[in-house]
């Protein structure tokens, strides 16, 4: 089986100078959800980022067999799906169905099937009613599960998930605990939240100062709760 994702030596270092990573070095196999874990500032958007080609970096990094280039990033985009931490980001057509099938129509669909895959994704995250409603008269939980349908339409195979349980009420907590636990799709959770980590991940990635400081089992990562405090998680 091959890696569904692989990062090799890469570095991002922004514009003012600031270097947000440095020698990240990451692969995920096909259905496997990883935490992604560490303190404010540690790089873990700037990674999800670095892989979608949102900001430049140095290095290597293939997405299900395709090398991430300048030539390539559509279709290595193509695979994978990013929910980003501000729902708003991802919200900017006229209605919510619009929205959603956005993502299938530039991935070559047909608009019937498009709107077959956005309709299926927009019942699968709760929504499903509100097909008409403009994203920007959501309620906050309603967008985050808007933005996550939106990835759900694409059929991707790897998930990009930026604090996916920011600011969501309890039930809708549940209900995107559930959602996640029973897709199929590799994920990569970027989160402060480590009880969503350990019932939903079976591998934790813990960054720091943009580096790679632990990569083991959840149970082992969770379980060490001196490496934790070390990093400012416990």
């Amino acid at each position: 089986m091959s890696e569904i994702l692989s990062i090799r030596d890469m570095t991002v270092r922004y514009h003012d100078g600031v270097e947000a990573l440095r020698g990240v070095c990451l692969s995920l196999w096909p259905h496997q959800r990883v935490g992604l874990i560490g303190p404010n500032g540690a790089g873990k958007t700037s990674l999800l980022l670095a892989i979608m080609r949102g900001v430049p970096f140095e290095g290597d990094i293939e997405i299900d067999g395709v090398a991430l280039t300048r030539r390539t990033a559509e279709r290595a985009r193509s695979r994978c799906g990013m929910v980003f931490q501000e729902a708003d980001d991802q919200l900017f057509m006229p209605t919510l169905l619009a929205d959603v099938a956005f993502g299938p129509l530039n991935q070559g669909l047909g608009s019937d099937e498009a709107e077959s895959h956005a309709r299926a994704a927009i019942a699968a995250v709760g929504l499903a009613g509100l097909d008409d409603r403009s994203g920007h008269h959501l309620s906050g939980g309603q967008k985050r599960n808007a933005a996550l349908a939106t990835v759900l339409a694409m059929r991707a195979s790897l998930l990009l998930l930026d604090e996916p349980g920011a600011n969501l009420d309890f039930r809708s907590r549940g209900r995107l605990m559930e959602l996640l636990a029973g897709r199929d799709e590799a994920m990569l959770i970027a989160t402060h939240d480590l009880d969503m980590v350990r019932q939903l991940c079976t591998r934790v990635v813990l960054l720091d100062n943009g580096q790679v400081a632990a990569d083991g089992s959840t149970d082992e990562i969770l379980g060490d709760t001196a490496l934790l405090s070390r990093h400012d998680l416990a």
